[in-house]
């Protein structure tokens, strides 16, 4: 389900097809790195991940003003600044679909012009009343923090840095995905036996981990994804709560996936 517009330099439907994810791209949100020009040269003069993620705190810091919220004069103002890009992480990671997770989703549908297929309950379509209540929860969250999908948009780009700094050889990753419920994702194609085409949501959590995958479901996927449609990884921040489980953030669309076997 894709919008006719987004903030980025290719269009949706090249994002979420097939096509893309066998053979991406390169994807950048307009403007993020050329406004941001003297953050990512100072990186290049940085070879330590650590060294690099603690910059990034600190320039997220000053700004958006994070540090500057318990100064605020109204009990808004400050919860405005408190509510940084690091509580809708950790918000998602406790459940994908609350608040935090629909301003997530949203940040994905206005920049990438995905819209979620899933959010509590399948979402047929934007004119779906199902459709109103994820937005209505991505209104309420968006309006606890200030500027949060500028947030985002430096949080995208930064972690695309890093991934071209690890992986430079790398277009995609194999990561895993377990479920319970096929019922979230469209069953687009059947390919062989074993493999077959879904659409998966705008935004997901996947794994580097397949042991852990088994924790999250009875069904459990092997998927091939761009390096590009990895929005957040674990590891990213390495200082953080967010550590972990090996988890990555991925952007949706159209995905080959391999139906893995239980071998316990």
């Amino acid at each position: 389900m894709e919008n006719s517009f987004n903030h980025c330099n290719l269009p949706p439907w090249v994002i979420a097809s097939r096509h893309f994810n066998d053979n991406p791209h390169h994807l950048e949100i307009q403007g993020v790195r050329a406004a941001n020009r003297f953050f990512f040269e100072k990186l290049e003069s940085v070879s330590s991940p650590e060294e690099r993620a603690a910059i990034f705190n600190d320039y997220m810091s000053v700004k958006f003003q994070l540090h500057q919220w318990q100064n605020q004069v109204t009990p808004t103002a400050r919860k405005s600044l408190k509510n940084s890009y690091l509580r809708f992480l950790r918000g998602w990671m406790m459940d994908s679909n609350s608040v935090e997770g629909a301003v997530l989703k949203g940040w994905v549908e206005s920049r990438m012009g995905l819209a979620p297929t899933f959010h509590n309950v399948r979402i047929g379509g934007i004119h779906d009343e199902e459709y109103l209540r994820y937005a209505m929860d991505r209104t309420k969250g968006s309006a606890r923090t200030s500027a949060i999908n500028s947030q985002l948009d430096l949080l995208y780009e930064y972690c695309q840095y890093e991934l071209a700094k690890r992986y430079p050889d790398r277009k995609h990753l194999t990561l895993y995905r377990g479920t319970f419920e096929r019922s979230e994702h469209d069953a687009l194609e059947v390919l062989s036996k074993r493999e077959e085409l879904v659409r998966l949501n705008n935004l997901n959590s996947l794994t580097t981990d397949e042991e852990r995958a088994w924790e999250f479901g009875y069904i459990v996927w092997e998927v091939r994804v761009p390096l590009a449609k990895i929005f957040f990884f674990s590891e990213l921040l390495p200082n953080s709560i967010l550590k972990g489980e090996g988890e990555c953030l991925v952007i949706g669309g159209e995905y080959r996936v391999k139906r893995l076997m239980c071998t316990v």
